[in-house]
């Protein structure tokens, strides 16, 4: 069986599972799929294996398991940020016309959740659902700088640090500065750090609990979004369309 094969297989066996709550033996499932028990049995193992079906010891059926709940848990989670997100990264966008993105974490990469473009000639080379580093991109930084203290050490000693451009910071000393920065300063810059010619700054978006669950930037060239700019506007502009964004999502602590 290919690997191909054998993925449809186990998709096609979830579908299945996903139409009967109360589960399915693998009689059943072997009656309906139109698979040998051999078959099946292999399948549910792995399946089972990491989470993605569940056994129930008494009756013999097996039902969808709780990394179906999380992996459905985690596209609701990111909606959410993105119905928040929308109306106020839409104006921070139309605002200074420069493109706008919103990124999660997940597995120590960033994710594009979602993208208001400028209407400049030249545009950003990103598209959402793509992944990137987290120590050389604004967001990333902004996304580690809320983490927990082991899992910030668990993602830093899996980077390698290689230097993207000149300005991009290649040590992990260096890199746990500049966290602590952000941290203070509660906006993350990629000075040329990530891609020769651009320039960023994130914010964080925060929970009701007060914890960061996304960022949000605002990318350009560097011959537009200036040191200058950042300073004298985009700074205070990250910041308010910041903490509009969070209090939708429930967040009070405006200290």
């Amino acid at each position: 069986m290919s690997n191909v094969q054998s993925l449809e297989r186990a998709l096609t066996i979830l579908n299945k599972l996903s139409e009967y709550p109360d589960g399915l033996k693998i009689s059943q499932l072997t009656e309906q799929l139109d698979l040998s028990k051999s078959t099946i049995h292999r399948l549910l193992t792995t399946l089972g294996s990491m989470n993605y079906i569940a056994k129930d010891a008494e009756t013999n059926k097996y039902k969808l398991g709780l990394q179906i709940l999380f992996l459905s848990r985690n596209i609701s989670d990111s909606n959410e940020i993105i119905r928040a997100a929308k109306p106020f990264i839409e104006k921070l966008s139309k605002d200074i016309n420069e493109t706008v993105h919103l990124c999660i974490e997940d597995r120590g990469e960033i994710v594009y959740i979602d993208k208001i473009e400028s209407n400049h000639t030249v545009r950003m080379f990103s598209r959402i659902g793509t992944r990137g580093q987290m120590y050389c991109t604004a967001v990333g930084k902004i996304l580690l700088s809320g983490v927990t203290p082991s899992y910030f050490e668990e993602v830093v000693e899996k980077i390698d640090f290689a230097p993207r451009t000149p300005n991009t910071i290649t040590s992990q000393g260096e890199f746990r500065l500049e966290i602590e920065k952000v941290k203070q300063q509660q906006y993350a810059l990629d000075n040329i750090e990530n891609e020769e010619g651009i320039r960023c700054i994130a914010a964080p978006i925060y929970n009701h609990k007060g914890e960061i669950i996304a960022s949000f930037s605002v990318s350009g060239p560097s011959n537009r979004v200036t040191m200058d700019m950042i300073e004298d506007t985009l700074i205070d502009k990250m910041k308010d369309t910041s903490l509009n964004i969070s209090q939708t999502l429930g967040f009070t602590d405006v200290n």
